[in-house]
């Protein structure tokens, strides 16, 4: 295929096309409405003579032509074929994109008379995923001779990661509505529980930590309950009266909802704003709507059909332990608090703060994040133990101290009283003693004291006091994390995570989506090095649109680069982003947990597919970045003296590493004691690593929290490692202990710990020589 022969539609398969499909849920009232509706955008967008839609039935072999442009409408819900049957079926079995020319010719064609097909010489098949099991295929077929481009591709991938979306969602309600729930998860109410912390201290609640720092303040008590116990049935009523008082409340919700989605993009980021789209999708769910009519139409009251079926929803929910259903639960809740308050006539502005405080609730949902003055929130403590909820990732992106899972917070606080919260220790001081306010002042005064002269250092450069030049950089998640680095000192980022911004989309984003985000990033660090790493998801991180299998441990399991290495239209787009974003200052591409040669390899492969991709299509970019690996795996450090050869940067990721060589979960209580960054074993696994980069001119930065802790910094530059990234916050303090330091001093003291056979040895010996430096000169 010469290029000549090439459509050119880029920009008709660009981000307005995603807009645009998220537009069309406000339109659509059902499934069947909402993928016609999407096929015949894509169709027009990209050109194509035809575009399908294929769904899997609940046998999870069959698929079914769902919605088509082009073909014989007729043969909607006819037209079915077995997974691996035909061309589309080989697309669902294969889990990959197909692009093929003269398909006619392919072994696997096969032609399906209903449709009214004719001859096509171009196919592209696009698989569509559910926590990476197939639920359809979307199907593009041209008459000419056409070829994709990679954007092309990546673009139509990113709309079947959104149909697939609006599918689940529709099926969820379906599901739930027949009490089928069951079948979406193999979780149990016996399996998955977290185990609670002991009560270490008899007047302290304990929480688990979402955002750190220490507030003393009044608070302010959200004791709002879903607010249906006191609706009772009515007898007596008007059934189109009720009808017209639900359709009335449904049409202000909606209208509040696009609202609040507003609100939130203008107060924090689109992607922030994304899960609205969800909850717009439920309130124009014709089977939604039409179970709320049915209940009307037997004399039940508005308020009453509402409560039965929200609470329907919410029992179905409570039944399982998976976090990406639980997620939908708060969403339903959300829903069905606001059409209550519109149907019964209460204040839906709500929530209003009559002082600056410390939020405390048993459950904050989106609306209620998006509604509050942020100004008037110190600290926030919840009940629930989402930690990774809409709201709970709002609070983050806002700086706000937080701590979830504080068991009886609502019920135990005082309203009005002025409570301790440390969310560093995970701890909630409710009538603190005396003691232990004044312990708390003290610390307070001590810490704004510290805080002064640590501002001081921050354009100072960190030295040790010999004279050794330290780097500290900064790990990022979120754009809002970019200010704090910058105030804290931090000489660039050591660790971008990219996949946080995305972990609050309902959709994947596209390539200038993408560009758009790292571009802010490198400009606003003006000329510091900026460290990107590719998407790290598995494990404890999930996307809602992208969400692993279940496996019995993702730990070691389908994760990070392993996901993008199976999924390449996505990988290289995401390169191609981070290429082009780094024309605008001083980039490194970082690949994460990299266990074997193999995959550092097709990794550059494929960052030179991004490139020729780039310079074909005369985009401005940066070709000439620094490729690293992430050493996080016992793998990669017995390998490393191969991978020194293929890359030019390591970057350690302790955090993931420890745990792995220790076997032991560092969320895990039950085995924290065993996870000790300090173990022998992994103090020579860190000298090997360090002399392997110093004797191949590879450079080595730290990424991980080891590094915070000053007893373990000072075996580390004893060891010879000179960069490191971790949390801002913990910079300024950092840099300062670093001037007491002398290198010659720890290297001593690296030799003599390396002979240890004990961490509890080794630590001593450390504390032991702290103790005897000077102080710092600045």
């Amino acid at each position: 295929m010469t290029p000549k022969n090439r459509t050119k539609s880029d920009h008709s398969l660009g981000l307005s096309t995603l807009q645009d499909i998220s537009a069309l849920i406000l339109q659509s009232h059902d499934l069947d409405e909402t993928i016609s509706n999407i096929v015949d955008m894509v169709a027009e967008r990209a050109h194509s003579d035809v575009c399908s839609l294929y769904l899997l039935e609940q046998d999870l072999q069959t698929l079914t032509l769902r919605a088509t442009r082009g073909l014989d409408q007729s043969a909607i819900g006819k037209v079915s074929l077995k997974i691996g049957e035909g061309l589309t079926g080989k697309v669902a079995e294969e889990q990959r994109l197909m692009a093929i020319e003269e398909p006619q010719s392919h072994p696997h064609y096969r032609y399906f008379s209903e449709t009214g097909e004719e001859q096509f010489h171009t196919f592209v098949g696009i698989p569509l995923f559910d926590r990476s099991q197939s639920i359809g295929v979307l199907v593009i077929q041209n008459r000419q001779a056409r070829v994709f481009t990679a954007e092309e591709q990546a673009t139509l991938t990113t709309i079947a990661f959104q149909v697939a979306s609006i599918v689940v969602n529709a099926r969820l309600l379906d599901a739930l509505d027949s009490d089928a729930l069951s079948t979406l998860s193999s979780t149990t109410d016996a399996t998955g529980r977290r185990m609670e912390m002991p009560n270490l201290e008899q007047d302290a609640l304990r929480g688990k930590v979402a955002y750190p720092g220490v507030v003393t303040a009044a608070v302010n008590i959200i004791d709002q309950h879903f607010g249906f116990a006191d609706i009772f049935d009515e007898c007596n009523i008007d059934i189109q009266t009720e009808l017209n008082r639900l359709d009335e409340a449904l049409r202000k919700t909606r209208i509040q909802t696009l609202y609040l989605e507003k609100r939130v993009a203008d107060r924090l980021t689109q992607e922030d704003a994304a899960i609205f789209h969800t909850h717009l999708m439920i309130l124009e769910d014709r089977g939604f709507i039409e179970r709320l009519h049915e209940l009307i139409e037997e004399r039940h009251s508005a308020p009453y059909a509402l409560k039965k079926v929200i609470s329907g929803y919410l029992k179905a929910f409570d039944r399982v332990e998976d976090p990406y259903l639980r997620e939908r639960a708060a969403d339903m809740e959300d829903i069905g608090r606001r059409l209550l308050a519109n149907l019964v006539g209460k204040n839906t502005e709500g929530l209003h703060l009559h002082h600056k405080g410390i939020l405390v609730a048993e459950k904050l949902l989106p609306s209620d994040m998006a509604i509050l003055d942020h100004d008037m929130i110190l600290g926030i403590i919840i009940e629930s133990r989402e930690t990774n909820s809409h709201s709970v990732i709002m609070a983050k992106a806002l700086g706000i101290p937080t701590l979830v899972g504080v068991k009886g917070a609502v019920s135990t606080i005082k309203p009005d009283a002025t409570i301790i919260l440390d969310a560093n220790a995970g701890c909630v001081y409710q009538d603190p003693s005396s003691a232990i306010i004044e312990e708390y002042k003290r610390l307070e005064q001590d810490r704004l004291q510290d805080q002064q002269q640590l501002s001081a250092l921050r354009d100072v450069p960190a030295t040790t006091r010999d004279g050794q030049r330290i780097y500290l950089r900064a790990n990022i998640g979120l754009v809002s994390d970019v200010s704090v680095a910058k105030r804290s000192g931090a000489e660039g980022v050591g660790l971008y995570r990219t996949e946080f911004p995305y972990m609050a989309r309902s959709s994947f984003p596209d390539r200038e989506d993408q560009y758009q985000l790292y571009k802010k990033v490198v400009e606003d660090f003006n000329g510091l090095l900026v460290t990107i790493r590719t998407l790290d998801i598995g494990g404890d991180k999930a996307l809602p649109y992208f969400t692993p299998p279940k496996e019995d441990n993702p730990f070691m399991g389908w994760r990070s680069v392993r996901v993008s290495l199976d999924h390449r239209e996505i990988f290289q787009t995401q390169i191609e982003a981070i290429l082009m974003a780094a024309a605008h200052g001083p980039v490194r591409l970082l690949f994460p947990m990299i266990s074997t040669m193999e995959e550092i390899r097709t990794c550059k492969t494929i960052v030179q597919d991004a490139i020729a991709q780039l310079e074909n299509e005369k985009i401005t970019f940066n070709k000439d970045i620094p490729l690293g690996a992430m050493i996080e795996v016992p793998a990669a450090v017995r390998l490393a003296p191969h991978l020194a050869k293929e890359v030019d940067f390591f970057a350690l990721g302790t955090n993931d590493l420890i745990q792995y060589l220790l076997a032991a979960d560092r969320s895990n209580p039950l085995v924290q004691s065993y996870y000790d960054p300090l173990h022998p074993a992994v103090l020579l696994s860190l000298e090997s690593l360090a002399k392997t980069a110093q004797q191949n001119g590879v450079e080595l930065c730290l990424c991980g929290e080891m590094a915070s802790d000053p007893v373990c910094l000072l075996a580390l530059i004893g060891l010879n490692i000179r960069e490191f990234s971790l949390s801002a916050p913990c910079l300024p303090r950092l840099k300062r202990f670093i001037n007491r330091i002398d290198t010659g001093i720890a290297t001593e003291l690296a030799g003599k710990i390396l002979l240890e056979a004990e961490s509890s040895t080794i630590r001593r010996i450390l504390e032991q020589a702290i103790e005897q430096f000077p102080p710092a000169e600045y």
